[in-house]
């Protein structure tokens, strides 16, 4: 069995101002003080002598969560495209309730993020092709590290389309992780079965 913890980066000004991010690479989005700190506190909290490898999304922001999470353990990292946040296309680097005024029906009116039609006017990424390149670099890591603990350090839309593919829901509820929070994902290596055995834990829930 592969079991896959899951860290949302730590946060940046850009999640302070209510920016979103997306796939933009700025100054505004890496780690700030509080990311630095949130980091360091998740790497005193969780043990990497038994984990096997780091995948990262190769953004800044995740670069750098990972680099404090791994300064004891020293694991080899591989940075893969296929983790980076969801593109927003026209939308990335936009403020989130500026979007949400000007275009309120592409927004759900109860978490205040985006919905799955949003795509077709941001010229922005669907829900859907971030859920199928997770599930490819899913199976690639299941395949390479059959019986091992992965630690993947990715975005918040990324780490829930981990959990919407493990879950297969049929509703768009499932809201995205805070920063540095751990998810864990056990993928069996033969089924592809899956199982979401936590969401959403910050060092509080160790």
């Amino acid at each position: 069995m592969t079991e896959l913890y899951l860290i949302r980066h730590g946060r940046t000004d850009a999640n302070d101002a209510g920016i979103k991010q997306g796939t933009i690479n700025t100054p505004n989005t890496y780690l700030n003080q509080t990311g630095q700190q949130q980091a360091q506190l998740l790497h005193q909290y969780l043990d990497l002598a038994q984990f096997t490898h780091i995948y990262a999304s190769p953004l800044v922001r995740t670069k750098q969560t990972a680099a404090i999470l791994n300064q004891t353990a020293q694991l080899p990292i591989t940075y893969d495209q296929r983790l980076l946040e969801i593109s927003y296309g026209l939308w990335d680097g936009q403020a989130n309730t500026d979007l949400e005024r000007q275009f309120p029906t592409y927004f759900d009116p109860v978490i205040h993020d985006v919905r799955s039609n949003y795509a077709t006017i941001a010229q922005g990424e669907t829900f859907q092709h971030v859920e199928q390149r997770v599930a490819d670099i899913s199976r690639e890591i299941v395949q390479n590290f059959p019986e091992n603990k992965i630690l993947i350090v990715t975005h918040g839309f990324t780490v829930r389309s981990f959990a919407m593919n493990a879950l297969h829901p049929q509703t768009q509820g499932l809201m995205e992780p805070d920063n540095c929070s751990v998810s864990k994902l056990s993928i069996d290596a033969q089924t592809q079965a899956q199982h979401l055995i936590y969401y959403n834990r910050t060092v509080a829930g160790f």
